[in-house]
Order: C-alpha cells, then sequence, then structure tokens
C-alpha cells in the first residue's frame, strides 16, 4: 500500500521561502509523474507542479519563477522549493502521482504566509 508522507510547511513572512518534502513509499516514485497539490478551505485540490520521470517541469502560472519541484529518486522522495511566498500561497500542500494519484493521499503539511 502506498504512503505519502509531506512535511516541511510551517509559518513564513511575505518574501519567504520554504522546502517541502514528501516521501513515498510503497511504490517506486520513479516511474511515475509526481505532483504538488494545495487545498484552501472552500477550494477544490489545486494542482500546482508536476515533474515527470524524465525530470520534465511543468508548474501553474501562479508560481512559475517562485516554486521549483525536484525529485531524488534514490529516496522515493519529491521536493518543492517555494521562494517570494506569498499569502495567496497559504494552503494545505499535498504530493501526489498526476494525472491520475495513487488513490491514497498524505495528512499534507500546512503552509501559512502571513506577516
Amino acid at each position: 500500500q502506498v504512503q505519502l508522507v509531506e512535511s516541511g510547511g510551517g509559518l513564513v513572512q511575505p518574501g519567504g521561502s520554504l522546502r517541502l518534502s514528501c516521501a513515498v513509499s510503497g511504490r517506486a516514485s520513479r516511474f511515475y509523474t509526481m505532483a504538488w497539490y494545495r487545498r484552501t478551505p472552500g477550494k477544490q485540490r489545486e494542482l500546482v507542479a508536476d515533474i515527470t520521470s524524465g525530470g520534465i517541469t511543468n508548474y501553474v502560472d501562479s508560481v512559475k519563477g517562485r516554486f521549483t519541484i525536484s525529485r531524488d529518486n534514490a529516496k522515493n522522495t519529491v521536493y518543492l522549493q517555494m521562494n517570494s511566498l506569498k499569502p495567496e500561497d497559504t494552503a494545505v500542500y499535498y504530493c501526489n502521482a498526476a494525472p491520475s494519484s495513487f488513490g491514497a493521499w498524505g495528512q499534507g503539511t500546512q503552509v501559512t504566509v502571513s506577516s
């Protein structure tokens, strides 16, 4: 059974940075396109960034130039480096496969951008 454990969130001031990590177990993530998603109250989960098995990346327009997705296949881990954070980036962030998820979701990690 696949398990996804997200970490690295927290409270940060506008303009600050955070690095999120997603540890995958029960599945070799290197064979999959992996993605970071986020959800805010009252909104649907949004795909923020994804990375193919070959390392090609894709970002939603609102985070282009500020976020960087990467992966370490040896560690079965996916990362999201977030710079120049804005209040509108506040959300719970999740990782999973894309476009079809593994089915199970982790608990997510809360990112709060506020002064």
